[in-house]
């Protein structure tokens, strides 16, 4: 086998993958003070990386606890985190009183957000984007925050362009978006008001083999669906180099705060993609659509100069991804939509 994740045939294995600590990750460890919460761990991101935090405390001799708050509506998520030696907290961050009996804690990644269902419901989006941070930065004064958002807040751009980079002006298209884009300003305000620590981590797209845009295109060519070509190019970076990028972004933050494009060093080809995928699976690429020149594509140079490379190339992850769909791995069927262009998910 060319590649190691080539190898990886099961969840458990994909799991363990994801949270295996880096060098750099344990060295952080070694350097930082203070115990690690991750709040609105509970979705797709959010167990591999509270496992990884918790390895990498223990692979650098380290005492550290490290807290995973979600509503936890999965019990095994949360068995398999106290396993892992990850203590877990049910929560509603949207309750003040709940969040009031919190930990205080020196480190925390906010994950908590809502995307998908926001046509639906723009007003629990809109609450969960822009009043929850409100009670997080007031209840965890002191501490420093890894804040996740997303390329969404920057405007269409052509592939030409390189990306967008973080002095671009936000100009955000939809709901999710513009409440992804209020959920950065809460934070910022709470950064130039009260000095709190912040990193705005624009995140776009991680991939995992259950998931991600890669899956996306991948599976469509696999089943023979049609690919729309509306978004003509994209970014994507392997799950795990994005957790190991949020914990060493804890070392980052600052204020004012600062603002991190995180994602991998190419801009994708929709159409080369998906083409790679009917070579590799010997079945026709069907598409739909035409390229309107323009996608969210963000710059991450200032992330890789600052923090290194992926330590996943494009190559192999486009490999690892048609090996797991080629032997029936799990798919979690929950589409990235990066072909949307309204702003409506």
């Amino acid at each position: 086998m060319k590649t190691l994740m080539q190898l990886v045939e099961t969840e458990e294995q994909l799991e363990t993958m994801l949270a295996t600590p880096s060098v750099q990750d344990q060295e952080l460890m070694r350097r930082l003070t203070g115990d690690v919460m991750i709040l609105g761990a509970g979705g797709k991101m959010g167990p591999s990386l509270a496992r990884r935090a918790k390895r990498a405390a223990e692979d650098a001799g380290i005492d550290r606890r490290v807290f995973a708050v979600s509503r936890f509506s999965s019990d095994r998520a949360r068995r398999e985190l106290a396993e892992a030696g990850v203590e877990t907290i049910a929560c509603d961050l949207l309750s003040p009183e709940q969040i009031k009996k919190l930990p205080a804690c020196e480190n925390v990644l906010f994950m908590a957000g809502r995307k998908f269902g926001s046509t639906d419901r723009s007003d629990l989006t809109w609450a969960v984007n822009t009043l929850m941070p409100v009670y997080v930065a007031q209840h965890f004064n002191g501490a420093r925050f890894v804040v996740f958002s997303t390329g969404n807040v920057y405007p269409f751009v052509t592939a030409e362009s390189g990306g967008s980079v973080e002095t671009d002006a936000p100009a955000p298209c939809g709901e999710y978006a513009q409440s992804g884009l209020g959920r950065e300003r809460i934070f910022e305000f709470f950064s130039r008001e009260h000095g709190t620590r912040c990193l705005i981590f624009r995140l776009n797209y991680a991939v995992d083999l259950r998931y991600g845009v890669l899956v996306d295109i991948a599976r469509k060519v696999y089943e023979g669906q049609p690919i729309d070509l509306t978004v003509g190019s994209l970014n994507a970076i392997w799950q795990g180099d994005a957790n190991s990028y949020a914990l060493r972004s804890l070392e980052l933050c600052a204020s004012p705060p600062r603002f991190l494009n995180v994602t991998g060093a190419e801009i994708i080809s929709v159409r080369r993609t998906a083409e790679f995928y009917a070579v590799r699976f010997k079945r026709e690429a069907l598409f739909q659509g035409a390229d309107s020149g323009v996608s969210l594509l963000s710059n991450a140079s200032v992330c890789h100069a600052l923090l290194g490379y992926p330590e996943v190339s494009l190559d192999d992850l486009m490999e690892w991804v048609a090996h797991w769909i080629e032997s029936g791995g799990v798919n979690l069927n929950k589409p990235t939509k990066y072909e949307v262009t309204n702003g409506r998910f």
